[in-house]
C-alpha cells in the first residue's frame, strides 16, 4: 500500500482529518484492516510504503519509509509536485515492485493511502480523459 497525504485537504474537500492517514497507516501495519484479513486468506503479506505522509511515522515491522516529501503541496494553488518528485515517486514504486520480486513474491497487489486521494484521483482522470471534474467525481 502506497500512502501519501494531499494538499489540497486544506480545500475541505473530505470531512476526514489528514491524521487519518497516518493512523490508517498503524491500521495496516498493526493488521487491523479489510486488506489484512484478505491478505491472511491468501497467504500474502500487507507491506506500507510511505511515499508522502504528513506526519513522521515511527519504524514499524512491514513499512518502507520512501518519503519522497511530506504530503503535496494544495493543487489548487499550483503543482502538487515538481516533475522531480514526481519521477522520484515513480521511481519508488518501480524499486519497490523489483525489490519485492526479488525477495521471492510471485503476484503484487498495489492499494494506496491518503486522505483527499478522490479528489486529486478526480483530476487526473478528467484530465486525461478530458472529462468534466463533475461528471468524474459524481
Amino acid at each position: 500500500i502506497f500512502a501519501g497525504d494531499h494538499g489540497v485537504h486544506a480545500q475541505g474537500v473530505t470531512a476526514w482529518p489528514q491524521e487519518v492517514t497516518a493512523q490508517m497507516v498503524a491500521n495496516f501495519l498493526g493488521g487491523g484492516a479489510v486488506c489484512n484479513a484478505f491478505a491472511k486468506q491468501v497467504g500474502a503479506e500487507v507491506c506500507v510504503v510511505d511515499v508522502g505522509v504528513a506526519a513522521e511515522l515511527p519504524p514499524t515491522p512491514g513499512l518502507l519509509p520512501r518519503k519522497v516529501r511530506a504530503g503535496t503541496a494544495d493543487m489548487t494553488a499550483g503543482p502538487a509536485l515538481s516533475r522531480e518528485e514526481v519521477t522520484a515517486a515513480i521511481e519508488v514504486g518501480i524499486e519497490t515492485a523489483r525489490d519485492l520480486v526479488a525477495a521471492g513474491n510471485k503476484a503484487l497487489l498495489t492499494g494506496e493511502m491518503g486522505i483527499a486521494n478522490t479528489t486529486a484521483s478526480a483530476a487526473l482522470i478528467s484530465v486525461f480523459t478530458g472529462t468534466d471534474p463533475a461528471e468524474v467525481t459524481g
